[in-house]
């Protein structure tokens, strides 16, 4: 018999983002007491944010959905996972018997979700889909696409080897916010701040002046959507100063080298200058730190990514990195040697193999994009997706398009969420895992793009509530559901603790699950070597330098490159390192101290609008328009309009009475789903032409 007033302490990873830091979590039986930072975790040295407290009001939270609920005229019906199964199949296989499409939609969180990952294979299967939507295409897609094609798989992503670096160039992207993207760095600061110490350098490259950029020894603002000029400037300006120099990589070098270098001087730094709006001798500065021999980084994210030009960005992103001979370089960007290689486990990665029936648009390693799928739901005709399965996501929210007029279209839409949001609102059958302390976890995904290479294995803190169900158990035995209503062969579920198991046993370390098991503070193998070639995956083992997709595309970009942009206002989302996702924004923990859901502008464009700080604004798109509160500030620079991603609680049937007293509104409500990157297919988040005005308001008689 357990004594229930006793306190324990458990150590695990907090997996809300991609730094998965080590935490120490003190429990009364059921109840969590406290969350802090182990100080002994390999990776996170005692470094914790202020999310890894949410895990505690994620756990606890009134509003988590505890069994499956089935929409009716009347509301929610509770019904038992049985009945849920079964209804799910039949419905399924009706569906798929009469010609009608199914899909899935799988977002952020699954990435931190090894467990679930083990699964969705075989529901894929019995849904019978050849493809997939998901965050990927909102996200980071055009990296590993542009992985694919330059070092043969899509997962071989160069790690920015920060503590080892002297000069570090970010551009567009804000890691004191989201603790490392595609990148797994926890306590980010101090590392910045250890640059600096030893005499390094670190530059912001942002259109505001972001929490990263205020701890910098430099910030410049950029025009959103113009990165692309930067980065060409970058190379012209290294190539017109003799520091083009890939030294030990030039024998990796494939033909392409001197074709993308052909391509690059065509263009004129001054020109570049002027269209990214940063001074030409800023470029040329720029360019001698990053080509003076010194260990340096290029590190460019969501800014670059999620424009127009995503995947040209970083391709070119990859030559600077090459041509300063900075890829595979101590203090450069490395390829990390994980304990449970995906690179050796799974193919390379597919482009193209077939079209999208909305848009013509190309197939990306298995994706097509989420932007497209409202109209792929609301678009009559052979192909038509009638039914939609969606795993730990918020597309209403997160992505662009007619949402909420496409999903009450659908004959079944499943959700496995922990809450009624704004888009699990429009489900027929809401399925909700246990709580986030009641999962065991390891960094799967996130642990290959560390900092250094380790492996950190964590049980479950709390047992699982009598009824409830793992992720993974759902997507199990949906797929199950749906294989055996339609008179299919039934697999046996293999639980994820044996897939782990079985990977751990074929690496190249000599660790077991018990062992990581046992080691509740994660095992470091040691900083990342150098790996080139024999990481490639090239035929030929050479580097693709000059991708030729990437080269029609700067052909294109040069022919429509104007000397100065046209004058308007663009919007830009922002990140905060309270919000991570939609999701974690019922969490009063979180949610407390000002309203962040605000409308940054920059007080010449509020002053030529009559706007002041804290009045009520509205901004539209070519699609939409929402009204909120502007913020007034220096930190944005003009011409650019800032609101965050995630917010818009108050979208019909959403069930989260925490984030619902400050819903906020959706940026994408004004982002235009027909804007992508044409390579990648990602949606483009980034430099929105919007307008801007201020709201009068109604004063009450006395």
């Amino acid at each position: 018999m357990t004594d229930e007033s006793a306190t324990t302490t458990h150590a695990r990873t907090c997996h809300l983002c991609e730094a998965n830091c080590g935490v120490l979590v003190e429990v009364q039986g059921r109840k969590v007491v406290s969350i802090r930072g182990n100080p002994d975790h390999v990776l996170s040295r005692g470094h914790i944010c202020p999310k890894a407290t949410a895990l505690a009001d994620l756990q606890e939270d009134p509003d988590r959905l505890r069994r499956p609920v089935k929409r009716t005229a009347d509301g929610w019906q509770e019904i038992n996972w049985d009945t849920a199964f079964a209804d799910i199949g039949a419905r399924m296989a009706q569906i798929m018997d009469t010609g009608g499409q199914p899909a899935m939609y799988m977002g952020n969180p699954n990435a931190h979700n090894y467990a679930t990952g083990t699964q969705t294979g075989t529901l894929r299967k019995a849904m019978k889909l050849r493809t997939l939507y998901s965050a990927s295409t909102l996200d980071q897609i055009p990296h590993q696409l542009i992985q694919m094609w330059m070092y043969g798989h899509n997962a071989l992503f160069p790690i920015p080897d920060i503590d080892r670096t002297r000069f570090m160039l970010i551009i567009g992207g804000n890691p004191l916010a989201s603790n490392g993207s595609v990148w797994t760095v926890p306590d980010v600061k101090k590392r910045l701040r250890s640059v600096q110490k030893r005499g390094g350098q670190v530059v912001v490259i942002d259109p505001r002046r972001t929490e990263t950029a205020k701890i910098a020894d430099a910030h410049h603002f950029i025009r959103p959507g113009t990165d692309t000029a930067l980065l060409l400037g970058l190379l012209k300006a290294l190539d017109e100063a003799g520091l083009v120099a890939p030294g030990r990589l030039q024998p990796m070098l494939d033909e392409g080298w001197a074709a993308a270098w052909e391509a690059i001087r065509g263009f004129d730094v001054a020109r570049l200058a002027a269209h990214c709006g940063i001074a030409e001798p800023v470029i040329r500065d720029l360019a001698a730190n990053l080509g003076n021999g010194e260990p340096a980084i290029v590190y460019g994210r969501m800014g670059v990514s999620v424009t127009e030009a995503g995947t040209l960005n970083l391709w070119l992103i990859q030559l600077l990195n090459i041509a300063t001979g900075n890829l595979d370089r101590e203090g450069g960007v490395m390829f990390s040697s994980p304990v449970v290689d995906l690179v050796a486990g799974a193919g390379p990665g597919t482009y193209d193999r077939f079209r999208s029936r909305i848009g013509d648009r190309p197939e990306v390693i298995s994706e097509f994009p989420s932007a497209l799928l409202p109209d792929e739901i609301a678009t009559p005709g052979e192909g038509q997706i009638r039914a939609l399965v969606v795993l730990s996501g918020n597309p209403v929210l997160s992505a662009p398009g007619a949402w909420g007029t496409a999903l009450p279209l659908l004959d079944l839409m499943v959700s496995v969420d922990m809450y009624v949001t704004a888009t699990s609102a429009h489900a027929h059958y809401i399925l909700p895992p246990c709580g986030p302390l009641e999962k065991d976890h390891y960094p799967l995904l996130l642990g290959p793009i560390a900092i250094r290479n380790y492996a950190d294995y964590s049980l479950p803190t709390l047992p699982m509530e009598e009824g409830a169900k793992a992720d993974w158990e759902i997507v199990a035995e949906m797929a199950r559901a749906i294989l055996s209503a339609r008179g299919e062969a039934v697999p046996n579920i293999v639980p994820p603790r044996t897939v782990l198991a079985a990977m751990l046993a074929r690496s190249d370390y000599n660790v077991t699950l018990e062992e990581l098991e046992a080691n509740n503070n994660g095992k470091d193998f040691g900083p990342h070597v150098q790996r080139l070639p024999e990481r490639l995956q090239t035929t030929d083992k050479r580097i693709a330098c000059a991708p030729p997709l990437c080269v029609e595309a700067l052909e294109q970009w040069r022919a429509a490159l104007a000397d100065t942009p046209p004058d308007a206002l663009l919007l830009i989302g922002r990140r905060h390192v309270r919000n991570n996702n939609s999701w974690m924004h019922n969490s009063p923990r979180l949610a407390k101290g000002r309203d962040r859901c605000t409308a940054m502008i920059h007080p010449e464009d509020a002053a030529a609008r009559g706007i002041a700080d804290g009045a009520l604004v509205r901004v539209t798109s070519r699609v939409g328009s929402v009204e909120l509160v502007a913020e007034v500030s220096d930190d944005v620079m003009r011409g650019v309009i800032s609101i965050p991603h995630g917010f818009g609680h108050d979208k019909p049937g959403t069930q989260l009475s925490v984030a619902g007293r400050r819903p906020g509104v959706s940026l994408n409500d004004l982002t235009d789903p027909q804007a992508m990157d044409p390579i990648s297919g990602n949606a483009v988040l980034n430099g929105t032409p919007v307008t801007l005005e201020r709201v009068e308001q109604m004063v009450a008689a006395e």
